[in-house]
């Protein structure tokens, strides 16, 4: 049996050796009638977790043989001995099933991990590199390596009426939130090609979200919902048009700053069916224009909701990291990867999806 731990390192060999030589030594000096017989036989358990299995194996032989040694050193009786030697020899057996129980978990959790990895990637792909005038880029990043699925999602499509791209967040996590991402991922790239206006693709992205949580079962609208904006550039490349469904605004990068686009009309999110309710619940897509060389950054709340170690929300505006020139939407995407990763000192606390496009300078203005 060979385990899937990691290849060996100097503590757990450290600690191995420190609990066989502390063994032996109070074995042998120890005042009477106590005996290193307890600290002999850590040895193996802490083989058995830590190490590979065959190291494991050594060490367990190892110390049976030295338990044998010390007892015919001290001048111990054979049936002290056999008891000692079966005392050692039961905890090395566990320690080797705890062994064979963690590569079996290690396994169960690589397999696992590649399975979400890939459902992740077949309702998720990456999008193009191009799309009409505009340079495509996209980062996911994950707040723990061991959940690669999230609720995070985006989108770019070329279509008849321009480029259009969605980046969204649908609550929870798991399962249950890979189906939602699904959903508006497939209304996304159906109704895109078809829907004549923004607002009416938003319009019917809705109803899609809607239908598909009221499939699900009564759902309470404070829990089945999904934050998004939609984002259409022109043909041209000169106009950009937005709808901010209850998501953190994207910004404008342009000649070294960075401007936010907060909507002019709050709006509720995707699927929650209160639209028709709420008057708020609906608002004209809202329209800028894009210089050529400028860049639109979409994030989720994993990067406005990153906090350092004071609790201190980031923020790309304060931030001089990202008031610099970006030529390409790949630089933008990796030095915010890098600046949340900097603020948060590397302890992300929710998943991290970053959508960025770029207007060709070649583009007619």
């Amino acid at each position: 049996m060979n385990g899937l731990q990691p290849a060996p390192v100097k503590v757990p060999w450290t600690l191995v050796a420190l609990a066989l030589v502390t063994g032996v030594l109070l074995d042998l000096f120890a005042f009477e009638p106590y005996l290193g017989l307890p600290l002999l036989a850590a040895g193996p358990l802490i083989a058995g977790a830590m190490l590979p299995y065959r190291s494991a194996v050594t060490i367990v032989a190892v110390t049976c043989a030295v338990s044998v040694g010390l007892d015919i050193e001290r001048g111990r009786p054979a049936t002290p001995l056999l008891v000692d030697l079966a005392v050692v020899g039961l905890i090395g057996v566990l320690a080797l099933a705890i062994n064979g129980l963690i590569a079996r978990q290690g396994r169960d959790l690589a397999l696992t991990r590649d399975l979400a990895e890939a459902v992740q990637l077949a309702v998720l792909p990456d999008p193009p590199e191009r799309a009409g005038p505009l340079a495509v880029a996209a980062g996911y990043v994950a707040a723990q390596a061991e959940a690669r699925i999230g609720g995070d999602l985006y989108a770019v499509q070329e279509t008849p009426f321009g480029v259009r791209m969605i980046i969204g967040d649908v609550r929870g996590k798991g399962i249950q939130a890979v189906a939602a991402v699904s959903v508006a991922i497939g209304a996304f790239r159906q109704e895109a090609e078809y829907a004549p206006t923004l607002d009416t693709l938003v319009q019917r992205l809705d109803e899609a979200m809607t239908r598909a949580a009221a499939r699900t079962g009564p759902i309470p609208s404070s829990e089945g919902f999904t934050t998004a904006v939609l984002a259409e550039v022109s043909a041209d490349g000169q106009v950009l048009s937005l709808v901010n469904r209850g998501h953190p605004p994207p910004y404008l990068v342009h000649g070294g700053r960075l401007v936010r686009l907060d909507p002019t009309v709050p709006q509720l999110p995707l699927g929650m069916g209160l639209d028709d309710l709420a008057p708020v619940g609906r608002a004209p897509a809202e329209v800028v224009r894009l210089p050529p060389g400028a860049s639109l950054l979409m994030v989720t709340d994993g990067v406005t909701e990153a906090r350092d170690a004071q609790g201190t929300f980031y923020d790309p505006l304060r931030s001089r990291r990202m008031g610099r020139r970006f030529t390409h939407p790949d630089a933008l995407v990796d030095a915010l990867i890098k600046d949340v990763d900097r603020w948060t000192g590397g302890e992300g606390q929710d998943d991290m999806a970053i959508l960025a496009v770029t207007r060709s300078l070649a583009s007619r203005s």
